[in-house]
Protein backbone atom coordinates (compact mmCIF):
# COMPACT_ATOMS: atom_id res chain seq x y z
CA UNK A 1 0.00 0.00 0.00
CA UNK A 2 1.06 3.51 -0.25
CA UNK A 3 1.20 6.17 1.50
CA UNK A 4 -0.40 9.73 0.06
CA UNK A 5 1.89 12.67 0.88
CA UNK A 6 0.02 16.14 0.01
CA UNK A 7 2.04 19.48 -0.25
CA UNK A 8 0.22 22.88 0.01
CA UNK A 9 1.12 26.44 -0.23
CA UNK A 10 2.74 26.79 2.85
CA UNK A 11 6.42 27.28 3.80
CA UNK A 12 8.10 24.31 5.66
CA UNK A 13 8.25 22.01 2.29
CA UNK A 14 11.74 20.62 3.07
CA UNK A 15 9.72 18.15 4.95
CA UNK A 16 8.21 16.37 2.41
CA UNK A 17 10.97 15.76 0.63
CA UNK A 18 12.05 14.53 4.30
CA UNK A 19 9.16 12.65 4.58
CA UNK A 20 9.30 10.77 1.19
CA UNK A 21 12.90 10.03 1.57
CA UNK A 22 12.21 8.70 5.01
CA UNK A 23 8.90 6.67 4.37
CA UNK A 24 8.99 3.02 4.52
CA UNK A 25 5.97 2.92 2.20
CA UNK A 26 5.95 4.08 -1.37
CA UNK A 27 4.21 7.56 -1.94
CA UNK A 28 1.59 9.06 -3.60
CA UNK A 29 2.34 12.22 -4.21
CA UNK A 30 -0.27 15.14 -5.01
CA UNK A 31 0.54 18.74 -4.46
CA UNK A 32 -1.44 22.23 -4.83
CA UNK A 33 -0.20 24.51 -7.31
CA UNK A 34 0.98 26.94 -4.64
CA UNK A 35 2.70 24.08 -3.22
CA UNK A 36 4.58 23.06 -6.03
CA UNK A 37 5.46 27.37 -5.88
CA UNK A 38 6.51 27.05 -2.32
CA UNK A 39 8.59 23.86 -2.71
CA UNK A 40 10.53 25.37 -5.92
CA UNK A 41 11.28 28.73 -4.06
CA UNK A 42 12.24 26.79 -0.77
CA UNK A 43 14.06 23.37 -2.08
CA UNK A 44 14.53 23.14 -5.69
CA UNK A 45 13.15 22.25 -8.87
CA UNK A 46 9.74 19.92 -8.33
CA UNK A 47 10.45 17.48 -10.65
CA UNK A 48 13.19 16.40 -8.59
CA UNK A 49 10.58 15.65 -5.97
CA UNK A 50 8.42 13.88 -7.95
CA UNK A 51 11.18 11.12 -8.85
CA UNK A 52 10.86 10.58 -5.05
CA UNK A 53 7.34 9.24 -5.62
CA UNK A 54 5.78 5.87 -6.65
CA UNK A 55 2.41 7.85 -8.40
CA UNK A 56 2.00 11.62 -8.90
CA UNK A 57 -1.39 12.85 -9.46
CA UNK A 58 -2.36 16.39 -10.42
CA UNK A 59 -4.56 18.29 -8.08
CA UNK A 60 -7.19 18.78 -10.53
CA UNK A 61 -7.50 15.12 -11.22
CA UNK A 62 -9.89 13.86 -9.44
CA UNK A 63 -10.37 10.65 -11.59
CA UNK A 64 -7.44 9.88 -9.75
CA UNK A 65 -6.89 6.24 -7.86
CA UNK A 66 -6.71 8.09 -4.31
CA UNK A 67 -10.01 10.12 -5.38
CA UNK A 68 -11.55 7.21 -4.18
CA UNK A 69 -12.05 5.49 -0.68
CA UNK A 70 -12.54 2.15 -2.49
CA UNK A 71 -8.29 2.09 -2.85
CA UNK A 72 -6.52 1.18 0.06
CA UNK A 73 -4.04 3.11 1.47
CA UNK A 74 -1.55 3.44 4.57
CA UNK A 75 -2.94 6.97 5.13
CA UNK A 76 -2.48 10.42 4.08
CA UNK A 77 0.11 12.92 5.43
CA UNK A 78 -0.75 16.69 4.19
CA UNK A 79 2.55 18.29 5.01
CA UNK A 80 2.99 21.45 5.41
CA UNK A 81 -0.57 21.77 5.07
CA UNK A 82 -2.39 25.54 5.04
CA UNK A 83 -4.89 27.17 6.97
CA UNK A 84 -6.52 26.89 3.38
CA UNK A 85 -6.78 23.60 2.97
CA UNK A 86 -7.32 22.55 6.87
CA UNK A 87 -10.27 24.55 6.29
CA UNK A 88 -11.57 23.03 3.22
CA UNK A 89 -11.04 19.91 4.62
CA UNK A 90 -12.93 20.88 7.94
CA UNK A 91 -15.73 22.22 6.45
CA UNK A 92 -15.85 18.92 4.19
CA UNK A 93 -15.23 21.28 0.65
CA UNK A 94 -13.45 18.39 -1.55
CA UNK A 95 -12.84 20.65 -4.56
CA UNK A 96 -9.04 19.22 -5.62
CA UNK A 97 -7.64 16.15 -4.98
CA UNK A 98 -5.97 17.12 -1.96
CA UNK A 99 -9.13 17.89 -0.16
CA UNK A 100 -10.98 15.05 -1.78
CA UNK A 101 -7.99 12.34 -0.80
CA UNK A 102 -8.53 13.49 2.36
CA UNK A 103 -12.17 13.50 2.88
CA UNK A 104 -11.56 9.55 1.69
CA UNK A 105 -9.44 8.81 4.34
CA UNK A 106 -11.68 10.05 7.05
CA UNK A 107 -14.63 8.70 6.07
CA UNK A 108 -12.94 5.21 5.26
CA UNK A 109 -11.37 5.59 9.15
CA UNK A 110 -7.63 5.98 7.84
CA UNK A 111 -4.97 7.76 9.26
CA UNK A 112 -4.50 11.40 8.27
CA UNK A 113 -2.33 13.82 9.21
CA UNK A 114 -2.19 17.49 9.03
CA UNK A 115 1.07 19.06 9.30
CA UNK A 116 -0.25 22.82 9.90
CA UNK A 117 2.69 25.18 9.12
CA UNK A 118 0.84 28.80 9.79
CA UNK A 119 1.13 30.74 12.59
CA UNK A 120 -0.58 32.02 14.74
CA UNK A 121 -3.69 30.32 14.32
CA UNK A 122 -6.95 32.90 14.84
CA UNK A 123 -10.08 31.23 15.99
CA UNK A 124 -11.45 30.00 12.68
CA UNK A 125 -7.95 28.01 12.70
CA UNK A 126 -8.54 26.61 16.00
CA UNK A 127 -11.71 25.58 15.59
CA UNK A 128 -11.14 23.93 11.76
CA UNK A 129 -8.32 21.43 14.06
CA UNK A 130 -10.82 20.31 16.66
CA UNK A 131 -13.64 19.73 13.31
CA UNK A 132 -10.85 17.38 11.76
CA UNK A 133 -9.59 15.72 14.93
CA UNK A 134 -13.60 15.10 15.94
CA UNK A 135 -13.93 13.08 12.52
CA UNK A 136 -10.54 11.20 13.29
CA UNK A 137 -7.85 12.88 11.58
CA UNK A 138 -4.94 13.84 13.88
CA UNK A 139 -3.56 17.54 13.88
CA UNK A 140 0.28 17.66 14.36
CA UNK A 141 1.92 21.44 13.92
CA UNK A 142 4.89 21.68 12.07
CA UNK A 143 6.94 22.21 15.50
CA UNK A 144 10.36 20.23 15.56
CA UNK A 145 10.77 18.14 18.38
CA UNK A 146 13.64 20.27 20.05
CA UNK A 147 14.29 18.09 23.05
CA UNK A 148 15.92 15.51 20.02
CA UNK A 149 19.05 18.14 20.00
CA UNK A 150 19.59 17.42 23.53
CA UNK A 151 23.19 17.85 24.57
CA UNK A 152 24.26 19.33 21.62
CA UNK A 153 25.28 23.03 20.25
CA UNK A 154 22.25 24.91 19.08
CA UNK A 155 24.50 26.40 16.38
CA UNK A 156 25.37 23.22 15.15
CA UNK A 157 22.32 21.71 14.80
CA UNK A 158 20.75 22.45 11.11
CA UNK A 159 16.75 23.03 10.18
CA UNK A 160 16.99 19.89 7.71
CA UNK A 161 17.79 17.73 11.20
CA UNK A 162 15.33 18.99 12.92
CA UNK A 163 13.08 18.57 10.23
CA UNK A 164 13.96 15.09 10.04
CA UNK A 165 13.21 14.63 13.53
CA UNK A 166 9.73 16.06 13.27
CA UNK A 167 9.04 13.84 10.23
CA UNK A 168 10.41 10.78 11.97
CA UNK A 169 7.58 11.37 14.58
CA UNK A 170 4.85 12.04 11.91
CA UNK A 171 6.00 8.52 10.42
CA UNK A 172 5.64 6.83 13.69
CA UNK A 173 1.92 8.04 13.94
CA UNK A 174 1.49 5.62 11.10
CA UNK A 175 3.62 2.74 12.89
CA UNK A 176 7.27 3.50 11.16
CA UNK A 177 9.71 2.81 14.20
CA UNK A 178 11.56 6.60 14.72
CA UNK A 179 14.92 5.67 14.37
CA UNK A 180 15.90 7.72 17.56
CA UNK A 181 13.75 8.71 20.30
CA UNK A 182 13.56 10.40 23.48
CA UNK A 183 14.27 7.36 25.62
CA UNK A 184 17.27 7.07 23.13
CA UNK A 185 18.74 10.36 24.62
CA UNK A 186 17.16 11.62 27.79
Amino acid sequence: MNLVVAITGASGALAAKLLMEKSKWPVTLVSSKMGRVVYEQEVGPFSELETLADKVWKDGDLTATIASGSVPTAGMIIMPCSANTLGKVAAGIADSLVTRAAHCQLKEGRKVVLCIREAPWTLLNAQNAVSIAAAGGTIMPMSPPYYMSKGRDPNTVSMAEMLGFFVDHVLSIFGQEAPQTWEDIR
